[in-house]
């Protein structure tokens, strides 16, 4: 195998809202130059051969204070209409400060083959993701406006509830099967993004809202950071009947690093062995297949095990899946190969 790293793409992380909550001007300088905090920015990304994945916009819970200043409320109020636009937009305006300033080496890219042409050329492939709809008006203008800028992925509902769905929240040991599903507004949500061919993303969706989404979309099954609920009986994790769907029709599940979703006893503890990324790996391939399976990281947006510091140490992960016996052509698909399947089959440009 060789020695530099194999080329990846993520399926989730949540560096833009780690820049946003600076509120500061100079953020996209920061990650092109490299700031060294949390663990995403362009240089290690660069060095751990992670050239690609969706860039998520997430609005923490809370509402604008005097000044604009971002006040946090309670974990399960979601944010205002209002809240979520404004910070949407200003995530969004991140990414594209960090694309300008990045002179070609970053690209928000809108389609399978503009992030495969991307990383051809060791350059970082950026998608844009909104986690939780809140941000999405109930006549969906803002979603026409957010595809129109490079919009290619939505979570209908992040672990909180919204006018879309209610979100699993963060227990174990639980089932995922929590609240109901879809609301009617989430049932049109589902349909927009279908016909428009955006990615519908249920990661952070109970097991009803999962179930709702399976019956009305047409698309591929797609989890983007969540693991295995038999290895892990956390709330955020698939059951083996949810796997199943997946693999039925041929979705897509990204192997989430955080260190709540990869222990039996649901500890959010950097002190957890990374053998277990591999324990999900193994099991997610065994349950739905080789081509079904990716990572899907949480960078920024979660703890994770202290041997994986920062995207400098994704080599660390291909050398452990290495040694369970997964060759070239299988830790190509993990990496990279797979997304680029599901991208090009759940997207259009």
């Amino acid at each position: 195998m060789s020695t530099a790293p194999l080329p990846s793409f993520d399926g989730h992380n949540d560096v833009l809202l780690r820049l946003w909550l600076k509120r500061k001007a100079g953020v996209a300088a920061d990650f092109v130059q490299g700031d060294g905090i949390g663990h995403l920015d362009m240089p290690r990304m660069k060095a751990g051969g992670l050239l690609g994945g969706f860039f998520a916009s997430f609005v923490p819970s809370g509402e604008i204070g005097p000044g604009d200043a971002f006040l946090r409320t309670a974990a399960d109020k979601p944010p205002s209409l209002e809240l979520a636009q404004q910070a949407t937009d200003e995530m969004l305006a991140i990414l594209n400060e960090i694309v300008a300033t990045a002179d070609g080496e970053v690209v928000l890219c809108r389609t399978a083959a503009e992030c495969a042409e991307t990383m051809a050329r060791g350059a970082i492939a950026a998608v844009f993701h909104i986690e939780g709809a809140e941000a999405i008006d109930h006549d969906f203008r803002k979603l026409e406006e957010l595809y129109a800028k490079g919009l290619r992925s939505v979570g209908p509902v992040w672990s909180r509830s919204n006018d879309f769905a209610h979100g699993v929240p963060f227990r174990c040991p639980s089932s995922p099967d929590i609240g109901s599903g879809l609301t009617d507004l989430g049932r049109e949500l589902v349909k927009r993004c279908d016909e428009m061919g955006i990615m519908l993303d249920m990661s952070h969706m109970n097991e009803a809202g999962f179930w709702d989404v399976a019956k009305l979309s047409t698309g591929p099954l797609v989890a983007t950071h969540s693991n295995a609920h038999a290895l892990s009986p956390h709330s955020r994790n698939l059951t083996d009947k949810q796997l199943d769907a997946i693999k039925e029709r041929r979705g897509m599940v990204g192997l989430n690093f955080g260190a709540m979703v990869l222990r039996a006893d649901g500890e959010r503890s950097p002190d957890t062995a990374i053998s277990l990324m591999a324990d999900h790996i193994d099991y997610l391939v065994e349950r739905v297949g080789i081509d079904s399976v990716g990572l899907g990281s949480d960078f920024d947006g979660t703890t994770i095990p202290k041997e994986i510091a920062d995207a400098r140490d994704l080599p660390k992960i291909t050398q452990l899946l290495a040694g369970r016996g997964y060759d070239q052509e299988a830790l190509t698909k993990l990496h990279s190969g797979n997304w680029m399947r599901i991208f090009g089959e759940a997207v259009r440009g």
